[in-house]
């Protein structure tokens, strides 16, 4: 593996679920800063939903969704920008630091590294079989990455950590990205040699309810066929 992923860069994706208490915390950060001694380039990506929610309870913020999505209005979009760019970006930094490891926190508005587009997600009426689109306000759909500020930091030994906030089109507009779509698409523009995801979730499951270990793109086509996954 050593040889494999040597000079390599390896997105992970750390979830807010698998975040856990402060002891996975610090087995997380000892294993990013053991692959970075190693010669691999880890890049971090995270998430935050459950702790997004705590703190949007305690403010006596009420989210809306839609067919299971949170609508991101511009009061909300400002809570998650601070407990993700803010508290939990900060924490990983913190912990891999207390490792020997060197990292710096970032968000996708530092030097536009995501940009996004306003996504819209479609919905299909049960009963009418009408296909409508839902606004779910400020969720961003990542239309444009700049790598090259990950890049200076990985060739300057410091491990990147990126919250799943972009940037959009205008100066004033400030994005809510799905943390896995964020991981993915930063893994896709630095050409990543793999990317993990950290989650509680053991992963795409058949209906005898038995994990997936490998699936191609005609696998998947044929488990949505048959409702298996959606």
């Amino acid at each position: 593996y050593l040889q494999r992923y040597d000079g390599k860069t390896i997105v992970v994706k750390f979830g807010g679920h698998a975040m856990g208490d402060s002891a996975s915390m610090e087995r997380f950060a000892r294993d990013i800063v053991l692959m970075k001694q190693c010669g691999v380039h880890p890049v971090v990506v995270h998430g935050g939903g459950p702790q997004i929610n705590a703190m949007l309870e305690r403010l006596g913020v009420v989210s809306e969704f839609k067919d299971g999505l949170r609508v991101t209005t511009a009061e909300t979009v400002e809570v998650v920008e601070m407990v993700l760019a803010g508290v939990i970006n900060k924490r990983i930094v913190a912990a891999i630091k207390a490792q020997g490891g060197q990292a710096v926190g970032l968000s996708g508005k530092d030097a536009n590294l995501i940009v996004c587009e306003k996504a819209m997600k479609k919905t299909r009426d049960p009963e009418s079989n009408i296909e409508k689109v839902l606004d779910l306000g400020f969720v961003g759909e990542p239309v444009e990455i700049n790598p090259r500020v990950l890049e200076t930091f990985i060739a300057s030994d410091f491990i990147p950590v990126v919250a799943p906030v972009g940037a959009g089109r205008s100066p004033e507009e400030t994005f809510n990205i799905n943390g896995d779509t964020a991981a993915g698409a930063i893994a896709g523009a630095m050409q990543a040699e793999r990317m993990m995801l950290l989650t509680d979730v053991q992963g795409v499951k058949n209906k005898d309810g038995e994990v997936l270990t490998r699936l191609t793109p005609q696998d998947i086509e044929t488990l949505i066929g048959d409702g298996t996954i959606a």
